[in-house]
């Protein structure tokens, strides 16, 4: 399988039938592993993407979830937080629940999520710690941890 083609696929089956069509393929670069030669990484126009893991899900940097969140079905993977917290999320913190305005039905615990504020711009990428059912009915704790905000700390001062 090329890994165009591979790269399409496991975007669709993790974030929903379709998303991959927002990707301009024939722009996308790839590197793959020197020892197994399974791909690594996922460029477009020289700008990272997306992270391919060892269990065969993707990580996606900032970049790719910028692309991607252009798509209209895509916020079924989203969360959206209130502006009280946008600065500290935007920073890599952690999104707590009760921080929480609305998230998307795909969320699973442990699936890829794209945080975003109330104006719909993307801040931050992470994991989901707990699902949609469950981010409705908590008071307390963590619902994305993020691994990584559009700002840094320096950005701030």
């Amino acid at each position: 399988m090329n890994p165009k083609e591979k790269f399409s696929i496991t975007i669709d089956y993790l974030f929903g039938k379709g998303i991959s069509q927002i990707i301009p393929m024939d722009k996308l670069n790839f590197t793959f592993s020197k020892r197994t030669g399974k791909i690594k990484n996922a460029f477009l126009d020289d700008k990272l993407i997306a992270i391919f893991r060892s269990d065969g899900s993707i990580a996606l940097t900032i970049n790719g979830a910028e692309l991607l969140a252009k798509h209209p079905k895509f916020a079924e993977n989203c969360v959206v937080v209130k502006d009280e917290a946008r600065d500290f999320v935007a920073m890599g913190r952690s999104v707590f629940v009760k921080h929480v305005m609305s998230y998307g039905y795909r969320i699973k615990p442990k699936s890829e999520v794209v945080v975003i504020d109330a104006n719909g711009n993307v801040i931050a990428v992470g994991k989901a710690l707990l699902s949609a059912k469950m981010m409705k009915f908590f008071k307390s704790g963590v619902a994305v941890k993020v691994r990584k905000g559009i700002k840094t700390y320096n950005d701030i001062i």
